[in-house]
Order: structure tokens, then C-alpha cells, then sequence
């Protein structure tokens, strides 16, 4: 059985692996994203897409790169907690962490047989689609699972437990 811990690799370590997989011939499933606050809609996304090929990876966003998309109070989760929590889930293989806005260079440098991103991308929107499509690879748009958002689990959190107040 493989150990979490083995699960997150540095991004050098990803690329060395993911090559000598596809050597290998195994068809290689890559999706990211900044999975902050982990919900439903993410782990039926993560199950379905692993479906799609032998190993999914996962990129996820580092702690600067979220707070530089979404704002200064996030990431909820720091970078290594994500990142654990990802590995655990049954469906990933991989788990690594890039630092830019997006992942074009990680896709471009990967080019795995799949990309999937959520429903919620419009296919001229998926960041490495044309890479990955030059390559003969193919992109998949999985439907968005509805009632499930990172932004609405934070924003009832919040009314509960105003940030003013300390929890605990």
C-alpha cells in the first residue's frame, strides 16, 4: 500500500515520474487546481476523471499562487495540508505543487494524454488544452456537481464564525 507522504512529489520528481510512466505506456490523467476547502464536488470530480486513464495527478496551486488568485485571506489550508488531504483521497495517484497563476508551463511540460477540468470551463478556457491537444491528447470537461462551492462553503462559514471572533 503506498504511503501518502509518497504520493506528493516535488514538481521535478512529477515530470521525472510522469515520463517514465508514459515510457511505460501508461495514459497519464492531469488536472489542478487550488483545492482549499476539499468538498463533494471536487472528490466525484477527482473519481470520475481517474476513470479516464491508469494514475491521475493532480496539480495544486501553492499558497502564494492562491492568494494571488483569490485574495489575501486564502488559502484556508496551507500548501502541505491540501496536499495531504488530496493524496489520502483513493482516486489520486500524484499530487504536486506549482507556484505560477496557471499551469500552462507544468501542462506543457507534462502533456498528459488527458486534461480535465471541471464543467465549469469553457473548452477555449482550459488552461493547456491546445498543448495537450497537439500532443494527441484529449480534454475533458467533467459537469460540475451543483451545490458544492468552495466560495459558498466559506462564506456560510463565516456567518457562523464571523472573523472577529477566535474560534476554539
Amino acid at each position: 500500500m503506498t504511503r501518502i507522504a509518497d504520493k506528493i512529489l516535488p514538481l521535478e520528481r512529477a515530470y521525472e515520474v510522469v515520463d517514465e510512466l508514459k515510457r511505460q505506456g501508461k495514459r497519464v490523467v492531469f488536472t489542478n487546481g487550488c483545492f482549499d476547502v476539499l468538498h463533494p464536488g471536487h472528490t466525484r470530480c477527482l473519481a470520475e476523471a481517474r476513470k479516464l486513464g491508469d494514475l491521475l495527478i493532480v496539480a495544486m496551486n501553492s499558497d502564494r499562487s492562491v492568494r494571488a488568485l483569490k485574495g489575501e485571506d486564502r488559502p484556508l489550508q496551507p500548501e502541505d495540508e491540501r496536499a495531504e488531504i488530496l493524496a489520502a483521497l483513493e482516486a489520486v495517484d500524484y499530487v504536486t505543487i506549482f507556484d505560477d497563476l496557471t499551469p500552462q508551463a507544468v501542462i506543457a511540460r507534462m502533456l498528459p494524454q488527458v486534461l480535465v477540468k471541471g464543467g465549469d470551463w469553457g473548452h477555449n478556457e482550459i488552461v493547456g488544452r491546445a498543448e495537450v491537444e497537439a500532443a494527441g491528447g484529449g480534454v475533458v470537461s467533467i459537469p460540475v456537481v451543483h451545490g458544492y462551492s468552495t466560495s459558498a462553503i466559506i462564506e456560510a462559514a463565516s456567518e457562523i464564525a464571523p472573523s472577529d471572533k477566535k474560534i476554539g
